[in-house]
């Protein structure tokens, strides 16, 4: 399994007007028949106008074949790409190697936090082992949505999403987690691992899998 982690970046006040054409004519058109939506979040927080989406694929090949098929949907090609590419000011890709998939939070009306590590060259998996292994330790504060390392562009780079009811939550979880014994035993084998760390706040579209 290939997971594909797409960012647009629309200029101010497009991207609600970008979402609106993915709900009245992208989702109907695409479905999960040329690979599977597990979400699409607008930034709340970290860079504006941007709006987040995530889909996977059963491998690399199969992401050229159903994408070289999506290209041939009319609808798509007359009506959809020509509504999207004014609004859009930046595409970026990351293909990402799945550690722990995609599971939804066990309530809605989420606010998502979205972690992206970049790691010392070569360690991005060895990230991902050390934190798996002390992952227990976290969840006992607040669960994990996805855990991936990057393919491409970037191959050095960890992706972790966290759901949230409200920022309040998110803080409280953090804080409690600072102060698990098993939780800094982790930071402290981790972080020389690292070279930088970001966090976004995203919010989910009405129609994103993941609420």
């Amino acid at each position: 399994m290939i997971y594909e982690f797409r960012t647009y970046t629309f200029g101010p006040g497009q991207a609600p007007k970008y979402l609106n054409l993915v709900r009245d004519v992208g989702k109907p058109i695409r479905g999960d028949n040329f690979g599977r939506n597990h979400g699409y979040w607008s930034a709340e927080f970290g860079p504006l106008n941007q709006v987040w989406h995530l889909w996977s694929f059963a491998s690399l090949d199969e992401r050229t074949r159903l994408r070289a098929e999506l290209g041939k949907q009319e609808r798509w090609v007359k009506e959809f790409i020509p509504g999207v590419r004014p609004l859009l000011q930046r595409q970026d890709i990351r293909l990402l190697n799945p550690v722990i998939e995609p599971r939804a939070p066990a309530t809605e009306g989420n606010i998502y936090e979205f972690r992206i590590y970049r790691t010392k060259i070569g360690m991005a998996k060895a990230w991902t082992e050390v934190f798996c292994e002390h992952l227990p330790a976290r969840e006992q504060y607040s669960k994990i949505v996805g855990l991936f390392y990057t393919e491409a562009p970037q191959p050095n780079e960890v992706m972790h999403i966290w759901a949230y009811k409200d920022l309040n939550a998110r803080a409280e979880a953090r804080a409690a987690s600072m102060k698990d014994p098993k939780w800094q035993e982790f930071l402290g084998k981790s972080g020389p691992m690292l070279e930088e760390m970001q966090s976004i706040a995203l919010l989910p579209a009405p129609f994103s899998p993941l609420k």
